[in-house]
């Protein structure tokens, strides 16, 4: 699995006009999910989500986690993380999983993120969503499982 994490002030998520999600101050976490990905991986990239540390302590160095920020957590399932990008000009979908198993998947993350952080929002598996972000830095990291 993979997320692209982006430090944010504020974020939300839009389907058809209507906010499905937002947070204020956290992390906005876009979710790809690839072929032989499982459960274990899911809890491996929230492990990270909840514990990477990329807020500033006191002395303005990077050495808060989320948890440790108070900070929102907002999941939008992204299909096109999963792309291969390597050759050619038009990315290729094959390393991605199917549509069943990535909505199984981002599903398990988002409960067993709501297990184990009270501040968690998220997108539409599948929709069309507009997400809007103020991104906080810029802080951005992909992270891979």
């Amino acid at each position: 699995m993979k997320a692209l994490i982006q430090r944010v002030r504020r974020a939300s998520v839009e389907v058809d006009e209507r906010t499905v999600g937002a947070i204020e101050g956290g992390l906005l976490a876009l979710v790809g999910v690839e072929k032989g990905d499982d459960e274990a991986a899911a809890l491996r990239l929230l492990h990270k989500l909840l514990h990477y540390r990329v807020f500033s302590d006191s002395d303005g160095r990077m050495n808060l986690n989320l948890q440790q920020a108070e900070g929102g957590l907002l999941l939008v399932s992204q299909f096109t993380l999963a792309a291969d990008t390597h050759k050619g000009l038009r990315p290729s979908f094959s390393s991605a999983a199917p549509p069943g198993d990535g909505d199984r998947l981002f599903h398990y993350l988002v409960d067993q993120a709501r297990q184990q952080w009270s501040r968690v929002a998220t997108g539409e598996f599948g929709a069309n969503m507009q997400v809007s972000l103020i991104n906080d830095g810029p802080v951005t990291f992909l992270l891979e499982t």
